[in-house]
């Protein structure tokens, strides 16, 4: 990790512009990138108009300069970075443009965001992010708000206007309490956590999770748990013999990353391995972003989704396959299963298959064991199992797993130790020979970026246990805030997401009466296409009214699973409550025209563990809106509805608008509706 080229001002000054633009394109030729003559035009603009500015700029002799640092993450290098003692300046040069367009602006903010949440010396001091156009008329400037840490909004200036700016910023930064040390600044250890569609773009480009990183000291590291996953399957296949591994952990924990390290792992046109999952949404997301990322690297379509198919499986699709034609070997001698404690018990197959072409007979564990067992000698299946993502009737959990291996010896078993004990739904019997390996359970999050305690707060929530979640409240700024109103909510989450973060409206599929509060459209999970655009397009810069930051339609516990959102809005209705006695949740189904309770114990452990899902899904803040209700209206009860309010708050959500959410609103977003207006 560093810049192509930085060093501190007054060597700046003193380097020829000749030279500082060979060592730019020397890094192009290394790092194997494609020399442009426009690019070199752009630097040779850029050095000519910092030198300019740097030269007078007073104070500025020990400033660092950095040209072109990477940002992994976002697949880019900022243009420059200007480091003084006082404040961060992330420059965007359009060399040339006429305009602020909307791209270019969440572009220089979104590099500045992911600075401030991975780079350790970018924590605790003001982001300045500035688009420079160089050719575009002047904008009337107005200061930006300083606080001691954050991102400022975005200042737009033209090439004349930038020593202006710069000379202003300087003068209200140059007494900081706590000044930064340029030269080492860039030295400083930066720790990326991509998003689960980021990590796969990043797993298939690079078939490693060495770059995937997590803030969290405690954290199992992913390359750990790569790492003895590879071990264990290279074992095996020396040994000609089948293996199962069973990788756990807490939601958000990192499963999913390995398993696509696991998957990809023999490069991106192989066939040793694919990805199966049970989540139609999750096979069309992640096809579609690694489509579109190798589209435009210069690839052709139908080939690159050809593969896709292969290497990104729907496990429904590859069963009923294989079930049908039980003389066919599959390709793959790998397979990998998400979420695979939602796999199907024997009578939940049975019932289901009942009017398809084809028949099921056994669960889906003994089926897929089956169909890999029609290899000679070598194979290998790995379960990524989530803890507590139960959320449909006739899911067998690991008990279901178990008991088909239990009557096929063949098959060798590697688990962590917590996953085998006691005979119930969330562990293998005891009885089962089972290899204990503790790098296979991921137990700390690293989806929740700011805050470690969050999924240990919603147990504590889901199981009633007030004291414990105000505890944990107690000990950190909770990333949960509460609101009873609908615009409240989309306006928190408007001021939150800016111009780069993607945020969107989650709920559960029971929530039937969302509809009389203004929100009734959730994304058809079962379309492909609609899913895609939902999790993939825009709202901002492109006014795609189908993406999730669109904030229009809501995503259910079926569409969400598996995925992610920088912040959530959650909808709340009444179909989990807390009971009239207030001392458990009540879940409920929508009948003809009113509520009903749901008795089953089973069928109530799937509705909390929905609440559970939706509830994790944000890798910075939920914001949760628990409708007013209506006294004219029974299945909108608003005594019913505050009591799941109160209960909240009683667990320790602050209310939204309280004095973390009252800082001066981003203004940038008037500025987009003007550029996108005009």
């Amino acid at each position: 990790m560093g810049a192509w080229w930085s060093g501190s001002v007054t060597t700046f000054l003193h380097t020829p512009p000749d030279q500082l633009c060979a060592a730019l394109a020397h890094k192009v030729v290394q790092n194997r990138f494609q020399g442009e003559p426009q690019q070199a035009r752009a630097w040779e603009a850029q050095i000519d108009l910092l030198h300019e500015i740097l030269s007078t700029l007073p104070n500025a002799q020990d400033w660092q300069v950095l040209f072109e640092f990477p940002i992994p993450r976002l697949g880019g290098r900022i243009d420059t970075v200007l480091v003084s003692p006082g404040a961060i300046y992330v420059l965007e040069f359009k060399i040339g443009s006429s305009s602020f367009d909307a791209a270019a602006l969440s572009q220089t903010e979104g590099y500045a965001l992911d600075l401030l949440d991975f780079h350790a010396a970018s924590r605790k001091h003001p982001l300045i992010p500035v688009l420079v156009a160089t050719d575009a008329p002047p904008r009337a400037q107005t200061t930006p708000l300083l606080l001691p840490l954050g991102v400022t909004e975005v200042q737009c200036v033209n090439a004349a206007g930038l020593k202006t700016l710069l000379t202003t910023l300087a003068a209200q930064t140059a007494h900081p309490d706590h000044p930064l040390l340029p030269a080492q600044w860039e030295h400083a250890p930066y720790d990326p956590v991509p998003s689960i569609v980021e990590a796969a773009r990043q797993i298939y480009a690079t078939h490693s999770v060495a770059d995937i990183h997590t803030a969290r000291a405690d954290a199992t590291n992913l390359t750990q748990t790569s790492a003895c996953i590879a071990s264990i399957l290279n074992t095996a296949r020396t040994a000609g013999r089948k293996v199962i591994v069973f990788v756990s952990g807490i939601p958000g924990a990192g499963k999913t990353l390995c398993g696509l390290k696991a998957a990809f792992a023999d490069g991106s046109d192989a066939t040793g391995a694919t990805f199966l999952t049970g989540n139609p949404t999750l096979v069309s997301v992640l096809r579609e972003a690694l489509t579109r990322d190798t589209v435009s690297r210069g690839q052709k379509r139908l080939l690159v989704e050809q593969r896709m198919e292969s290497t990104i499986q729907s496990l429904t699709k590859f069963r009923d396959h294989y079930v049908g034609r039980p003389e066919e070997c599959p390709p793959e001698q790998i397979m990998v299963i998400d979420e695979a404690q939602r796999c199907w018990t024997q009578a939940q197959a049975v019932r289901k298959s009942t009017s398809r072409h084809v028949k099921l007979t056994d669960s889906e564990p003994a089926h897929l064991l089956d169909i890999m067992g029609r290899h000679e000698g070598f194979a290998a299946i790995l379960c990524l199992i989530g803890h507590g993502q139960e959320i449909n009737d006739g899911e067998g959990g690991l008990a279901c797993w178990g008991e088909a291996l239990l009557s096929r010896p063949v098959w060798s078993v590697e688990a962590a130790p917590d996953v085998i004990g006691p005979g119930d739904l969330t562990h293998l019997p005891s009885a089962l020979a089972a290899g204990r390996q503790r790098f296979l359970h991921l137990g700390v999050a690293i989806r929740s970026l700011r805050e470690e305690k969050a999924p240990r707060w919603v147990n504590a929530v889901l199981n009633g246990d007030v004291e414990t979640a105000r505890s944990l409240a107690g000990q950190t700024d909770l990333p949960f805030r509460l609101t009873r109103s609908l615009d409240d909510l989309r306006a928190g989450l408007r001021h939150r997401s800016r111009l780069t973060y993607r945020c969107g409206l989650v709920a559960s599929s029971k929530a039937k009466r969302l509809r009389a509060e203004g929100l009734g459209c959730e994304v058809p999970h079962m379309d492909d296409k609609a899913v895609s655009q939902w999790f993939l397009n825009r709202w901002v810069p492109d006014r795609d009214i189908r993406a999730s930051d669109a904030l229009e339609t809501y995503a259910t516990e079926f569409a969400i699973q598996g995925l992610e959102l920088d912040f959530v809005g959650l909808c709340w209705d009444g179909d989990l409550i807390r009971a009239s006695s207030g001392d458990c949740w009540q879940p409920r189904r929508f009948s003809g025209t009113k509520w009903a309770n749901v008795k089953s114990e089973e069928t109530a452990l799937w509705r909390l563990n929905t609440y559970r899902v939706l509830l994790t899904r944000a890798r910075y803040e939920t914001l949760i809106w628990v409708p007013q209700g209506s006294a004219d209206d029974p299945t909108r009860d608003p005594e019913t509805l505050d009591r799941i309010a109160d209960f909240l708050m009683a667990c320790g959500v602050p209310l939204l608008g309280t004095v973390a959410d009252t800082a001066p609103p981003f203004t940038v977003q008037n500025d987009l509706a003007d550029l996108l207006s005009g």
